[in-house]
Protein backbone atom coordinates (compact mmCIF):
# COMPACT_ATOMS: atom_id res chain seq x y z
CA UNK A 1 0.00 0.00 0.00
CA UNK A 2 2.76 2.45 0.60
CA UNK A 3 4.46 2.08 -3.01
CA UNK A 4 0.70 2.52 -4.14
CA UNK A 5 0.16 5.61 -2.40
CA UNK A 6 3.73 7.00 -3.36
CA UNK A 7 3.08 6.17 -7.12
CA UNK A 8 -0.90 8.13 -6.86
CA UNK A 9 1.18 11.12 -5.57
CA UNK A 10 3.63 10.70 -8.09
CA UNK A 11 2.79 13.09 -11.06
CA UNK A 12 3.21 10.79 -14.91
CA UNK A 13 1.97 12.83 -17.64
CA UNK A 14 2.09 10.04 -19.96
CA UNK A 15 -0.59 8.10 -18.01
CA UNK A 16 -3.62 9.85 -19.96
CA UNK A 17 -2.99 11.00 -23.54
CA UNK A 18 -1.99 14.82 -24.02
CA UNK A 19 -4.97 15.22 -26.75
CA UNK A 20 -8.82 13.72 -27.46
CA UNK A 21 -8.09 10.53 -28.60
CA UNK A 22 -9.44 10.05 -32.00
CA UNK A 23 -12.75 8.03 -33.19
CA UNK A 24 -15.18 6.74 -35.45
CA UNK A 25 -18.72 8.44 -34.97
CA UNK A 26 -21.21 5.90 -35.53
CA UNK A 27 -24.05 5.74 -37.49
CA UNK A 28 -26.82 3.77 -35.96
CA UNK A 29 -28.43 3.20 -39.41
CA UNK A 30 -25.71 1.42 -40.09
CA UNK A 31 -25.89 -1.30 -37.08
CA UNK A 32 -26.73 -4.59 -38.09
CA UNK A 33 -26.57 -3.69 -41.25
CA UNK A 34 -24.43 -6.94 -42.06
CA UNK A 35 -24.90 -10.69 -42.15
CA UNK A 36 -21.37 -10.85 -40.43
CA UNK A 37 -20.65 -10.78 -36.78
CA UNK A 38 -19.47 -6.86 -35.84
CA UNK A 39 -17.67 -5.47 -33.26
CA UNK A 40 -17.77 -2.11 -32.23
CA UNK A 41 -15.81 -0.91 -29.49
CA UNK A 42 -16.53 2.11 -27.14
CA UNK A 43 -13.50 2.16 -24.85
CA UNK A 44 -12.02 0.38 -21.86
CA UNK A 45 -14.31 -2.93 -21.76
CA UNK A 46 -17.35 -1.54 -23.29
CA UNK A 47 -18.42 -3.73 -27.01
CA UNK A 48 -21.46 -3.35 -28.74
CA UNK A 49 -21.60 -6.89 -30.55
CA UNK A 50 -23.82 -8.06 -33.63
CA UNK A 51 -23.50 -11.70 -33.56
CA UNK A 52 -26.42 -13.90 -35.97
CA UNK A 53 -29.08 -11.37 -35.95
CA UNK A 54 -28.80 -10.06 -32.55
CA UNK A 55 -27.70 -7.19 -30.75
CA UNK A 56 -25.20 -7.61 -27.06
CA UNK A 57 -23.49 -4.98 -25.15
CA UNK A 58 -20.68 -6.11 -22.93
CA UNK A 59 -19.94 -4.10 -19.87
CA UNK A 60 -21.53 -0.99 -20.67
CA UNK A 61 -20.47 2.36 -19.39
CA UNK A 62 -20.86 5.24 -21.01
CA UNK A 63 -20.22 7.76 -17.54
CA UNK A 64 -16.96 10.41 -17.89
CA UNK A 65 -16.04 8.51 -14.70
CA UNK A 66 -15.24 5.14 -13.80
CA UNK A 67 -15.88 5.81 -10.29
CA UNK A 68 -18.15 6.96 -7.59
CA UNK A 69 -14.59 9.78 -7.14
CA UNK A 70 -13.22 11.09 -10.02
CA UNK A 71 -10.41 11.84 -8.57
CA UNK A 72 -9.69 8.14 -8.74
CA UNK A 73 -9.64 7.03 -12.11
CA UNK A 74 -9.89 10.99 -13.54
CA UNK A 75 -12.12 11.53 -16.74
CA UNK A 76 -12.77 9.75 -20.00
CA UNK A 77 -10.14 10.27 -22.63
CA UNK A 78 -12.43 11.35 -25.24
CA UNK A 79 -14.94 14.02 -24.56
CA UNK A 80 -17.58 12.19 -26.26
CA UNK A 81 -18.95 8.99 -27.57
CA UNK A 82 -19.55 7.04 -30.82
CA UNK A 83 -22.85 7.31 -30.16
CA UNK A 84 -24.63 8.49 -27.61
CA UNK A 85 -26.58 5.86 -25.43
CA UNK A 86 -30.70 7.18 -26.23
CA UNK A 87 -29.30 7.35 -29.97
CA UNK A 88 -28.95 3.17 -29.65
CA UNK A 89 -31.33 0.45 -31.49
CA UNK A 90 -33.14 -1.72 -29.33
CA UNK A 91 -30.39 -4.12 -27.26
CA UNK A 92 -31.10 -8.18 -26.86
CA UNK A 93 -28.47 -8.69 -24.35
CA UNK A 94 -26.46 -6.77 -21.95
CA UNK A 95 -23.81 -8.66 -20.37
CA UNK A 96 -22.06 -7.85 -17.60
CA UNK A 97 -18.86 -9.46 -15.86
CA UNK A 98 -18.54 -8.42 -12.41
CA UNK A 99 -20.19 -5.38 -10.52
CA UNK A 100 -16.88 -2.67 -10.25
CA UNK A 101 -17.88 0.71 -10.85
CA UNK A 102 -16.00 0.40 -14.24
CA UNK A 103 -18.21 -2.24 -15.86
CA UNK A 104 -21.33 -2.05 -13.93
CA UNK A 105 -22.20 1.78 -14.31
CA UNK A 106 -25.64 2.89 -12.37
CA UNK A 107 -25.95 5.85 -15.10
CA UNK A 108 -25.60 3.51 -18.30
CA UNK A 109 -28.33 0.56 -16.50
CA UNK A 110 -30.82 3.63 -16.53
CA UNK A 111 -30.42 4.44 -19.88
CA UNK A 112 -30.56 0.67 -21.26
CA UNK A 113 -32.90 -0.72 -18.59
CA UNK A 114 -36.02 0.05 -20.91
CA UNK A 115 -34.72 -0.76 -24.27
CA UNK A 116 -32.75 -4.28 -23.18
CA UNK A 117 -34.67 -7.61 -23.20
CA UNK A 118 -32.33 -8.98 -20.51
CA UNK A 119 -29.70 -8.78 -18.43
CA UNK A 120 -27.25 -11.85 -17.83
CA UNK A 121 -24.98 -11.06 -15.27
CA UNK A 122 -23.03 -13.48 -12.44
CA UNK A 123 -24.78 -14.61 -9.34
CA UNK A 124 -25.47 -11.55 -7.03
CA UNK A 125 -25.12 -8.72 -9.72
CA UNK A 126 -28.67 -9.34 -10.23
CA UNK A 127 -29.72 -7.53 -6.87
CA UNK A 128 -27.96 -4.61 -7.64
CA UNK A 129 -30.06 -4.17 -11.04
CA UNK A 130 -33.55 -4.92 -9.16
CA UNK A 131 -32.59 -1.86 -7.05
CA UNK A 132 -32.13 0.35 -9.55
CA UNK A 133 -35.52 -0.74 -10.98
CA UNK A 134 -34.49 -3.42 -13.93
CA UNK A 135 -37.41 -5.54 -13.88
CA UNK A 136 -36.70 -9.13 -12.54
CA UNK A 137 -37.94 -10.72 -15.38
CA UNK A 138 -35.13 -9.17 -17.31
CA UNK A 139 -32.46 -10.57 -15.11
CA UNK A 140 -30.56 -14.32 -15.64
CA UNK A 141 -27.80 -15.19 -13.68
CA UNK A 142 -25.17 -17.01 -13.90
CA UNK A 143 -22.80 -19.39 -12.08
CA UNK A 144 -19.54 -20.49 -13.72
CA UNK A 145 -19.65 -23.00 -16.17
CA UNK A 146 -23.86 -22.36 -15.96
CA UNK A 147 -25.28 -21.57 -20.07
CA UNK A 148 -27.90 -21.14 -21.71
CA UNK A 149 -29.22 -21.14 -25.43
CA UNK A 150 -31.84 -18.56 -26.14
CA UNK A 151 -32.58 -16.42 -29.19
CA UNK A 152 -30.27 -18.77 -31.09
CA UNK A 153 -27.45 -17.67 -29.17
CA UNK A 154 -25.37 -19.81 -26.29
CA UNK A 155 -23.76 -17.55 -23.91
CA UNK A 156 -21.63 -19.60 -21.48
CA UNK A 157 -20.54 -17.81 -17.76
CA UNK A 158 -16.34 -19.10 -17.82
CA UNK A 159 -14.04 -18.60 -14.27
CA UNK A 160 -11.92 -15.31 -14.13
CA UNK A 161 -9.60 -14.67 -11.57
CA UNK A 162 -10.45 -11.67 -10.47
CA UNK A 163 -12.80 -9.86 -7.35
CA UNK A 164 -15.97 -8.09 -6.54
CA UNK A 165 -17.48 -5.11 -4.83
CA UNK A 166 -18.59 -1.54 -4.92
CA UNK A 167 -18.14 -0.37 -1.25
CA UNK A 168 -15.03 -1.48 1.63
CA UNK A 169 -18.51 -3.88 3.31
CA UNK A 170 -19.35 -6.00 0.14
CA UNK A 171 -16.29 -7.20 -1.07
CA UNK A 172 -16.87 -11.08 -3.23
CA UNK A 173 -20.61 -10.95 -1.88
CA UNK A 174 -20.79 -11.04 -6.13
CA UNK A 175 -19.47 -13.38 -8.72
CA UNK A 176 -17.03 -12.03 -11.06
CA UNK A 177 -16.87 -13.98 -14.56
CA UNK A 178 -16.03 -14.44 -18.40
CA UNK A 179 -18.31 -15.12 -21.24
CA UNK A 180 -18.75 -16.93 -24.49
CA UNK A 181 -20.55 -15.88 -27.26
CA UNK A 182 -21.51 -18.38 -30.10
CA UNK A 183 -24.29 -18.75 -32.47
CA UNK A 184 -24.57 -21.09 -35.51
CA UNK A 185 -21.49 -19.11 -37.45
CA UNK A 186 -19.56 -17.26 -34.93
CA UNK A 187 -17.94 -18.01 -31.67
CA UNK A 188 -16.59 -14.87 -29.53
CA UNK A 189 -14.77 -14.95 -26.11
CA UNK A 190 -15.16 -12.05 -23.67
CA UNK A 191 -12.58 -11.71 -20.91
CA UNK A 192 -14.12 -9.50 -18.74
CA UNK A 193 -11.28 -8.86 -16.35
CA UNK A 194 -8.86 -11.03 -14.50
CA UNK A 195 -5.30 -12.41 -14.07
CA UNK A 196 -3.64 -14.85 -16.06
CA UNK A 197 -4.49 -18.86 -14.94
CA UNK A 198 -5.39 -22.20 -16.34
CA UNK A 199 -8.64 -21.46 -16.59
CA UNK A 200 -8.43 -19.87 -20.19
CA UNK A 201 -7.06 -23.50 -21.32
CA UNK A 202 -9.99 -24.95 -19.80
CA UNK A 203 -12.75 -22.79 -21.52
CA UNK A 204 -10.29 -23.42 -24.81
CA UNK A 205 -11.06 -27.27 -24.48
CA UNK A 206 -14.58 -27.06 -24.18
CA UNK A 207 -15.54 -23.89 -25.98
CA UNK A 208 -12.69 -22.83 -28.84
CA UNK A 209 -12.20 -22.26 -31.43
CA UNK A 210 -12.93 -18.65 -31.22
CA UNK A 211 -13.46 -16.63 -34.25
CA UNK A 212 -12.58 -13.45 -31.98
CA UNK A 213 -11.48 -12.76 -28.63
CA UNK A 214 -12.15 -9.32 -26.79
CA UNK A 215 -9.07 -9.88 -23.97
CA UNK A 216 -8.19 -7.13 -20.98
CA UNK A 217 -4.96 -5.47 -21.36
CA UNK A 218 -4.66 -2.29 -19.18
CA UNK A 219 -4.64 -1.26 -15.76
CA UNK A 220 -2.28 -3.81 -14.71
CA UNK A 221 1.05 -3.85 -11.83
CA UNK A 222 2.85 -6.23 -11.39
CA UNK A 223 1.86 -5.88 -7.69
CA UNK A 224 -1.89 -6.52 -8.37
CA UNK A 225 -0.84 -9.04 -11.42
CA UNK A 226 -2.84 -12.02 -9.71
CA UNK A 227 -6.31 -9.86 -10.84
CA UNK A 228 -5.16 -8.27 -13.79
CA UNK A 229 -2.77 -9.85 -16.67
CA UNK A 230 0.27 -8.19 -18.34
CA UNK A 231 0.01 -7.82 -21.88
CA UNK A 232 2.30 -10.41 -22.67
CA UNK A 233 -0.12 -12.85 -20.50
CA UNK A 234 -3.33 -11.67 -22.22
CA UNK A 235 -1.51 -12.82 -26.03
CA UNK A 236 -0.91 -16.18 -23.97
CA UNK A 237 -4.47 -16.20 -22.61
CA UNK A 238 -5.64 -15.50 -26.35
CA UNK A 239 -4.07 -18.63 -27.65
CA UNK A 240 -4.83 -20.86 -24.51
CA UNK A 241 -8.66 -20.23 -25.71
CA UNK A 242 -7.25 -20.61 -28.67
CA UNK A 243 -8.70 -17.54 -30.72
CA UNK A 244 -8.20 -16.69 -33.93
CA UNK A 245 -8.20 -12.58 -33.75
CA UNK A 246 -7.94 -10.99 -31.13
CA UNK A 247 -8.52 -7.28 -29.75
CA UNK A 248 -7.34 -5.54 -26.62
CA UNK A 249 -9.55 -4.29 -24.49
CA UNK A 250 -9.74 -2.12 -20.94
CA UNK A 251 -7.74 0.22 -22.30
CA UNK A 252 -8.21 3.92 -23.62
CA UNK A 253 -10.24 5.22 -21.72
CA UNK A 254 -9.47 5.65 -18.29
CA UNK A 255 -6.09 5.80 -16.42
CA UNK A 256 -6.66 3.12 -13.41
CA UNK A 257 -3.40 2.02 -13.43
CA UNK A 258 0.22 3.91 -13.21
CA UNK A 259 1.46 2.98 -16.25
CA UNK A 260 1.86 4.97 -19.68
CA UNK A 261 -1.89 4.96 -21.19
CA UNK A 262 -0.29 3.51 -24.38
CA UNK A 263 2.11 1.16 -22.42
CA UNK A 264 -1.31 -1.66 -22.59
CA UNK A 265 -1.21 -1.44 -26.73
CA UNK A 266 2.78 -0.94 -27.52
CA UNK A 267 3.20 -4.24 -25.40
CA UNK A 268 0.48 -6.27 -26.09
CA UNK A 269 1.07 -5.62 -29.84
CA UNK A 270 4.95 -6.18 -29.73
CA UNK A 271 4.03 -9.92 -28.01
CA UNK A 272 1.46 -10.71 -30.45
CA UNK A 273 4.28 -9.70 -33.46
CA UNK A 274 6.52 -12.13 -31.83
CA UNK A 275 3.81 -14.78 -31.31
CA UNK A 276 2.92 -15.12 -34.53
CA UNK A 277 -1.16 -14.08 -33.22
CA UNK A 278 -3.25 -12.20 -35.54
CA UNK A 279 -4.29 -8.89 -33.84
CA UNK A 280 -7.16 -5.88 -34.56
CA UNK A 281 -6.31 -2.49 -33.08
CA UNK A 282 -9.58 -0.39 -33.95
CA UNK A 283 -10.30 2.86 -33.06
CA UNK A 284 -13.20 3.79 -30.72
CA UNK A 285 -16.11 3.35 -32.85
CA UNK A 286 -14.77 2.11 -36.22
CA UNK A 287 -16.34 -1.80 -36.74
CA UNK A 288 -14.53 -4.60 -36.97
CA UNK A 289 -16.36 -7.36 -39.16
CA UNK A 290 -15.54 -10.54 -37.95
CA UNK A 291 -14.67 -13.28 -40.86
CA UNK A 292 -13.29 -10.03 -42.60
CA UNK A 293 -10.57 -10.85 -45.07
CA UNK A 294 -8.86 -7.35 -43.50
CA UNK A 295 -9.27 -5.70 -39.82
CA UNK A 296 -8.43 -2.57 -38.46
CA UNK A 297 -5.09 -2.42 -37.50
CA UNK A 298 -3.65 1.09 -37.63
CA UNK A 299 -0.98 2.50 -35.15
CA UNK A 300 -3.97 5.42 -34.04
CA UNK A 301 -2.53 5.86 -30.66
CA UNK A 302 0.82 7.26 -32.13
CA UNK A 303 -0.98 9.88 -34.36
Amino acid sequence: MFTILRDFIKDNSKRKPERPIPLEPIDTSTIQATKQGKIIWFGHSTVLLEIEGKRLLLDPIFSNYPSPFPLFGGKRFSKVLPVEPKNLPPIDFVILSHDHYDHLDYNSIMQLKDKTSLFCVPFGVGKRLEKWGVDQGKIREFDWWNEVSIAGLTLACTPARHFSGRTLFDRNTTLWCSWVITGQQTRVFFSGDGGYGPHFEQIGKKYGPFDLTLMECGQYDERWSTIHMMPEETVQAHIDVKGNIMIPIHWAAFSLAFHDWTDPIERVTKAAKGRNISISTPKIGEPVIIGSAEYPASIWWMS
